[in-house]
């Protein structure tokens, strides 16, 4: 068995999230350890320079934004190599993440009309991440997978049939936008809507509360595992 390290200042339960997740430690309980964490930031990070690099090669509109890159010729050059490292980000990302991530039985049941109906029931069964939240995950893989495609046709635009380029520029955009209205609303989410969550991503610690709300079934499974 690990041992955690008491220093003066430090949350024990921090120091564990180092490089253990799913325990509790006092009144938190690590949810996601150092390196789930730095996946996770890294998605966030790539594709942020995806965004302000592209922005401006999309339109006008955002042209102030190629300044901060040393111009709209600089952005170009640089957002095929941001949108490889987005890709395999995400990439990386998915195959560490992949088991929890797993639809359950129940969890495909209740998309749909059910998720409606069936909230109290839904809520739960909520294991460490709900079925909305397994949803957007395979979702990012999914635009990852369509934004690589769609934008080496459009780096290599000689080599393409000019149908084939109109449609991965059409694919493009359209993930694009919804990427864009997608991480606005995670953030929300994971802000001003859930408080407690953004730290699970800092920390790599939450509240026993917080857990007992938010992800019944995965707080009781914890505390079962304690006992």
């Amino acid at each position: 068995m690990s041992v955690v390290r008491h220093e003066p200042g430090l949350d024990p339960g921090v120091l564990r999230a180092q490089r253990a997740e799913d325990v509790v430690v006092g009144e938190v309980i690590v949810r996601h350890k150092l390196s789930s964490r730095v996946i996770h930031w890294a998605v966030a990070l790539t594709f942020f320079l995806c965004l302000f690099t592209g922005l401006p090669i999309w339109t006008p509109v955002f042209a102030w934004m190629d300044a901060f890159f040393g111009g709209l010729s600089v952005c170009r050059v640089l957002h095929p190599y941001f949108g490889f490292a987005f890709t395999l980000a995400v990439a990386v990302m998915f195959f560490d993440w992949l088991k929890d991530m797993r639809m359950t039985k129940e969890e495909r049941s209740w998309i749909g009309p059910k998720l409606m109906t069936r909230v109290e029931e839904h809520i739960s069964e909520t294991g460490k991440y709900n079925a909305g939240q397994k949803l957007y995950f395979f979702g990012v893989a999914l635009g990852a997978v369509g934004t690589l495609v769609s934008g080496l046709v459009m780096f290599l635009p000689d080599d393409a049939p000019r149908l084939l380029r109109e449609a991965a520029i059409l694919l493009h955009d359209v993930t694009f936008i919804v990427f864009a209205v997608s991480v606005i609303v995670h953030i929300y989410l994971s802000t001003a809507a859930e408080p407690g969550t953004f730290e699970s991503m800092t920390k790599g610690t939450v509240t026993r509360p917080w857990a007992r709300f938010h992800h019944p079934r995965w707080f009781r499974d914890l505390m079962g595992r304690r006992g």
